[in-house]
């Protein structure tokens, strides 16, 4: 895929995959790149962002002698989520249309 992928989208992706489960950055990168043409280096300064702006939280945990980084999503990153959702469902209807050459002339 050779489109990238703009922030607000990422910010979603990642609120997204925190709706099911507590991750920790490792295993969200993965679950991300599965799906999208991403370095592993590009979601570590999106989910620092998220935290900033307070639509997640973190917390460790003891894994085989070290801790794991764990990002949990707050109410704020739900209400967040459902924004970037609503925004997500114009635009996409919208490039749709655009792409299959379907205009109100």
């Amino acid at each position: 895929m050779a489109i990238q992928v703009p922030t607000e989208l990422l910010d979603g992706s990642v609120l997204g995959l925190l709706t099911q489960q507590d991750h920790y950055g490792y295993t969200l990168t993965q679950e991300v790149r599965q799906l999208l043409p991403i370095s592993e280096s590009t979601l570590y300064p999106v989910l620092r962002r998220l935290k900033k702006n307070g639509w997640l939280e973190t917390y460790d945990e003891p894994y085989q002698g070290r801790n794991r980084r764990y990002y949990r999503l707050t109410a704020s990153g739900r209400d967040r989520l459902a924004e970037i959702q609503a925004d997500w469902q114009g635009f996409n209807q919208a490039i749709s249309q655009l792409l299959e050459g379907k205009t109100d002339d």
